[in-house]
């Protein structure tokens, strides 16, 4: 095992490269398998039962909290050492997001718990035990990448990499896992939808997994496993976000940093009321739609149509404006002349990859909808709403991908000598001297050069000066003697700035707005309230199963690009 030392031999890259493409091999390894038991157990393979696919993810969480634990051990006794820090990774509002999500995950736990006691008659132990490690690797999850998310490992790099990959996987196993019970359970819940709606031309057979015994007390079971289904939206989001943080982590152990300076970037709610004011009125208005649709919808064929209906007149409504402050914040970088910032940063890189990949997930279910569309022989009048909302997604995405990944690599504004400093001309008996004091300098009192010229400030102003001489020829005003005046690049900095002011605090507000329309979009489908499913036309144009099987493969890529499209946007507010 390599250990940190001094700068590595011109060979020493390959034993590292090695132990990369071993670690992601073996990680890839591990996730497949646990792929095909997640598959098997799904379509009720002969021999595959909920036991051996919860022993397996069992497994795999007691070897990540064994390693996490020796990973703290270490890093305790080595407290004195100094370390290198990727100061763009594990940023604090992406901690306070994780630990958002992972405590609504422990209620989740605390509900499959609770489940568990009341089935425990026809339960497997399994499914009691699995709530509780799950529990344990959230809270120790959390606190590693609290403290360690910003590390660079340059010791033990062989094994930590492939403890990290171990970890990056085992989250992307547990996150298909919530995946696939909630989309087992929202396809059930569609199913008997259109059994209401009386879809006699589709087979519908429900994919039930509930125990085959009684629950001891109807009230609590009710209480848990409807709660179990509302929450997973959110252990979902958990999952992802942890493998994305862990995944840089990966990519940083026995990286070489630059040491410079990294400005921090809080949020502030100054200057973007109008972003925030229209955002909040779009994520308002979106949980009412949410709440309308999913009590209306497979109540009657008239009531779904119209819930439909309503859905896309909105969503229309909401990517249009997307769609328009996009392009007014892309026309602003076009009149800007800054360069991007082109340095290595895997936080970044995976963000950007993330956005166009994760992206696809929606672009398909848009793309299927349009051919739905076109190939339709029958066209009822709720469907061609589903034209317009399908190709504004399309756009939307498109736009915002640019201006994101075009802001996250923009290097911030500095400041330069010009704007540090203020030349002040003043004229003394026919001679000029032109004076540069910086305006730290003005503003603390220090000395000029001439001791007797005491130079002062005021916006938009003539300056004037008093000659500290003394004598009776010499004790005339100051006016007659003297003035100082700011120069021509003064008042074109003045305006230059003013303009620069007026363009940050207009995408601070465009940035704003799409943070909040971004988080509006995501509830929709991730609480049910999906028309892929229900509006019909799809599923007789490609077929009930190929189009489900399409709508559960790429959904939950829709869903989490709203949420690191929030993520990031978040980022660029801060950044702006």
């Amino acid at each position: 095992m390599e250990k940190g030392g001094g700068c590595p031999s011109v060979g020493g890259s390959y034993p590292q490269k090695n132990a990369e493409i071993l670690s992601s091999q073996y990680g890839i390894n591990l996730f497949l398998a646990g792929l095909l038991l997640t598959f098997a157990w799904a379509v009720h393979a002969v021999g595959i039962s909920k036991s051996h696919l919860l022993s397996y993810l069992i497994t795999l969480m007691l070897i990540q909290l064994l390693w996490m634990l020796w990973y703290l051990c270490r890093s305790c006794t080595q407290r004195r050492l100094i370390r290198d820090k990727d100061t763009h990774a594990g940023a604090r509002w992406l901690k306070c997001g994780i630990t958002l999500f992972a405590v609504i995950t422990l209620i989740l736990d605390s509900f499959k718990i609770g489940y568990y006691i009341d089935f425990s008659n026809c339960l497997s132990p399994t499914e009691g035990i699995f709530p509780v490690t799950h529990a344990v690797h959230t809270i120790l999850q959390v606190y590693f990448l609290w403290c360690h998310a910003k590390d660079i490992i340059q010791s033990f790099k062989t094994l930590e990499r492939f403890g990290v990959i171990h970890s990056v996987f085992t989250n992307l196993l547990l996150w298909t896992n919530g995946v696939l019970t909630e989309s087992k359970h929202q396809l059930n819940e569609h199913k008997e939808r259109l059994i209401t709606l009386g879809f006699g031309n589709i087979t519908i057979v429900l994919d039930d997994h509930a125990p085959q015994c009684n629950c001891t007390t109807t009230t609590l079971c009710s209480i848990f496993s409807q709660g179990i289904y509302y929450l997973y939206p959110f252990n979902i989001e958990y999952h992802i976000l942890a493998s994305t943080m862990l995944y840089v982590l990966w990519k940083n152990i026995g990286r070489k940093v630059e040491h410079h300076q990294q400005h921090k970037t809080p949020f502030k709610f100054h200057g973007i009321t109008v972003g925030m004011i229209f955002g909040l009125v779009v994520l308002t208005s979106t949980i009412a739609i949410v709440v309308v649709y999913l009590i209306q919808i497979g109540r009657s064929k008239i009531k779904s149509e119209l819930a439909l209906t309503m859905f896309y007149l909105h969503a229309i409504f909401v990517l249009a404006l997307m769609c328009t402050a996009g392009i007014v914040a892309l026309l602003i970088y076009r009149l800007e002349d800054r360069s991007l910032d082109n340095s290595k940063n895997p936080a970044r890189k995976l963000d950007a990859e993330l956005l166009v990949g994760t992206a696809a997930g929606s672009w398909l279910l848009s793309w299927g909808s349009i051919l739905a569309i076109i190939c339709a022989q029958a066209h009822p009048k709720y469907t061609w709403y589903n034209l317009p909302y399908s190709v504004l997604v399309i756009i939307e995405k498109y736009i915002q991908n640019l201006f994101i990944i075009e802001s996250i690599h923009r290097e911030q504004e500095k400041v330069n000598d010009d704007i540090k400093t203020l030349r002040i001309v003043t004229i003394s008996r026919g001679s000029t001297l032109s004076l540069t004091p910086s305006y730290k300098e003005i503003y603390n009192g220090r000395d000029v050069p001439d001791s007797r010229e005491v130079p002062c400030l005021f916006k938009g102003s003539i300056c004037r000066r008093e000659n500290g001489g003394g004598g009776g020829a010499k004790g005339e005003t100051s006016q007659d003697k003297t003035s100082v005046v700011h120069s021509a690049s003064d008042f074109s900095f003045y305006s230059r700035n003013s303009v620069t002011n007026n363009k940050r605090r207009i995408l601070k507000n465009i940035a704003a707005f799409l943070f909040l329309c971004n988080l509006s979009l995501w509830i929709p489908p991730a609480f049910g309230c999906r028309p892929e499913y229900d509006n019909g036309l799809e599923e007789i144009v490609f077929g009930f199963e190929p189009w489900i099987i399409v709508v559960n493969l790429a959904m939950p890529f829709s869903i989490f690009y709203r949420m690191h499209s929030a993520a990031s946007l978040f980022e660029v507010n801060c950044k702006t």
